[in-house]
């Protein structure tokens, strides 16, 4: 519709919202949006009560994105992005709120679950391929949260007060990645930067548009708007939901003269676009994938971003092994021990999920007892000192522990990175009698320092969604071979993390003072031992790189490089490519992510890697200059299986802008 047909007060109607889930449409006049929750299974809402509590229909639950990041696997995210595409399309939703790229930056963030990791580099390039897989398919994405939306901790107010250049080179460059893939929309986040609120960040809206290339339409988070006039003036251009004081005020002010009529047609107008791009997107699109493809999907994206930390040779478990499988989250009688609760949370009505039962599908003799729930023990039900004794009598102990909705979810944080104490007593009482393996179900990094050199194997499952269990069972049968990847540094303690520390933190006020030091940037750089470094990931194959190449230009370098599988079993391996200044002119960290990419390759076999860093990969925010700058210098280029697991260098010598290789 041409905006001249609208008259101001329909404009104005316009960029409020209809209600809780739909834009206006003035009674038919224009097309209705629906948007949903939903990065992990769509949460479409079936009842609404009083108290503001929600019932969602059921929907096909999908791993937490957490977990879709450790495939490292772009494949991974774009077939994730359509199968929620057809759930979309299934419930006549026209954008699906997803997906958020916000940073890891502490461990203890409650939404972790929801984001894809504490690297820009790989936060961005996982949700680049969601965003193509889900717009292509039909259903729009908002692109979540702009920005520094880090802890949940007081974020209707807090401020994340950040520098510049960190700004640029951290908090930013996920949502600039992802602007490749053209999303029809971004939301704004509820914290301030540098005491702005997001809904008001005029300064990031022109970054969106100006540098990144965004041309879709800027939402609200919830209720984030506080001054609708203010947000108007700074660009957001839709304010959900509707809310009746923030209309007639901005009415009000409109009508004295203190929004101008451009300011009001330039929001009004992208509403617009959003509307006839959105509904173009889905024209003559139906569902591609049956359901039960699509629960297919969520069970091999599963197996791929499970990540082994720890095997010491009891993995794969032994044909016929007699196996004494304990914990609830084996086989939960609540379905929120395996989710993250708030926006990202899905109805997962009907749904079986039985570690003890696909094990003995696959030849098996197995014992179960739950042992505990969440942090206590129902006596009546469970039994701790019953679980120890099935372990000493079995050739392996498998141990579920985890967190889940209880203690990961939005609007709260985490108070501790340790699991709860009756978990870890679990552990130690079984690794006292029996090989344990211990499984993880959890949506961001646990502090396993209590327990992790007492065991034989951990495996990191997150939150694995429909056919986890199956997933699970295939991978530690041998059946599949491991081949995830964490995504974000476990330390060794949350004292480590800098983030984390108090006195970064004051009523109202949270100071990024580690600057561009997050996660293995920090860990690297200062040489903190970790748990599991970033980029961790093993295998029951090995991998070997060799024969390292290179060649530059005035534009960057290309490289080539082997990686050879030396075991007889194929299996995937993640290459890892980062950079680091020798001699920086400003402060850079001793690592950073600028490549990477997964490879299958067959027993005794190897596969020849080729990529490519552009200038942007040796550069830094200058904020002298406010852009990015290369500085001359000498550079290592690192390749690895991790970030602290580096297998070839090579040194690049900048001089004048200039790249060329020192000589070997």
């Amino acid at each position: 519709m041409d905006i001249k047909k609208l008259t101001a007060k329909e404009k104005l109607r316009l960029i409020c919202g209809k209600d809780f889930w739909h834009t206006e449409d003035f009674g038919g006049k224009l097309p209705k949006l629906t948007v949903a929750d939903g990065p992990v299974g769509l949460r479409v809402v079936k009842q609404r009560a009083a108290d503001g509590s929600e019932t969602a229909y059921p929907a096909t639950p999908y791993p937490s994105v957490q977990l879709l990041a450790n495939t490292w696997d772009r494949a991974c995210a774009r077939k994730m992005g359509a199968a929620l595409a057809d759930d979309c399309l299934e419930r006549d939703v026209d954008i699906l709120l997803a997906p958020g790229v916000n940073i890891k930056r502490t461990p203890l963030c409650g939404r972790n679950f929801e984001y894809f990791s504490e690297d820009p580099l790989l936060a961005g390039e996982m949700a680049k391929a969601y965003i193509l897989g889900l717009q292509e398919n039909g259903a729009g994405a908002c692109l979540k949260h702009f920005c520094c939306n880090n802890l949940e901790y007081d974020r209707l107010h807090q401020s994340s007060d950040v520098d510049e250049r960190t700004l640029r080179e951290i908090y930013y460059v996920p949502f600039e990645i992802a602007c490749e893939a053209k999303p029809v929309s971004v939301m704004c986040s509820y914290n301030r930067i540098n005491g702005t609120y997001g809904a008001e960040y005029k300064k990031g809206f022109v970054v969106l548009r100006k540098e990144f290339g965004f041309d879709g339409a800027i939402f609200s988070d919830w209720s984030a708007v506080r001054d609708r006039t203010a947000s108007l003036k700074a660009g957001l251009d839709l304010e959900m939901p509707f809310c009746e004081e923030n209309y007639q005020k901005l009415c009000k002010d409109f009508e004295e003269g203190r929004i101008a009529e451009a300011e009001l047609d330039a929001c009004a107008e992208r509403v617009l676009e959003l509307i006839s791009r959105c509904k173009e997107m889905r024209e003559g699109k139906k569902p591609r994938r049956s359901e039960a493809e699509r629960r297919r999907i969520a069970q091999e994206i599963a197996a791929e971003g499970m990540v082994l930390l720890k095997n010491d040779g009891t993995l794969p478990l032994a044909a016929g092994a007699r196996l004494a499988v304990a914990g609830c989250y084996a086989q939960p009688s609540d379905m929120g021990m395996l989710r993250g609760a708030g926006a990202a949370a899905v109805n997962r009505e009907g749904e079986a999920f039985s570690v003890p039962g696909c094990l003995e599908k696959r030849g098996y003799a197995v014992t179960f007892e739950p042992a505990f729930s969440y942090d206590g023990i129902d006596s009546f039900h469970q039994d701790a000192h019953r679980a120890a004794e099935l372990a000493a009598e079995s050739n392996v102990s498998v141990l579920c522990v985890g967190l889940g909705e209880k203690f990961e979810r939005e609007s709260a944080d985490r108070e501790t990175l340790r699991l709860p104490l009756v978990q870890e007593r679990a552990i130690l009482a079984s690794a006292a009698v029996a090989p344990t393996v211990v499984v993880v179900f959890a949506g961001a990094a646990v502090d396993m320092s209590a327990w992790a050199d007492k065991v034989s194997a951990i495996l990191f499952a997150g939150y694995p969604g429909a056919g986890g269990d199956e997933a699970l069972a295939s991978l530690l049968s041998g059946e599949n071979n491991p081949c995830g990847r964490l995504s974000e540094s476990f330390p060794r303690s949350l004292a480590d993390c800098p983030a984390a520390r108090e006195d970064g933190i004051s009523a109202g006020v949270t100071r990024y003072a580690e600057g561009p030091d997050v996660g293995y940037r920090y860990y690297s750089t200062h040489h903190v031992p970790v748990l599991f470094a970033f980029g961790h990931g093993l295998s029951y194959a090995s991998f070997a790189y060799r024969d390292l190449t290179a060649e530059a230009d005035e534009n960057g370098v290309s490289l080539s490089f082997e990686v050879c599988n030396t075991s007889e079993r194929a299996g995937k391996e993640v290459a890892q490519v980062y950079v680091r200044a020798c001699a920086p002119v400003v402060y850079r960290p001793a690592r950073e992510l600028k490549a990477f990419e997964k490879i299958f390759v067959k027993g005794g076999g190897c596969e020849k890697v080729s990529l490519s860093l552009g200038r942007r990969a040796f550069a830094h925010w200058s904020a002298a200059e406010d852009g990015w700058r290369v500085s001359d210098g000498a550079y290592e280029i690192l390749v690895g299986a991790s970030s602290e697991d580096i297998r070839l260098v090579r040194k690049v010598w900048i001089k004048g802008g200039r790249f060329s290789l020192f000589p070997l």
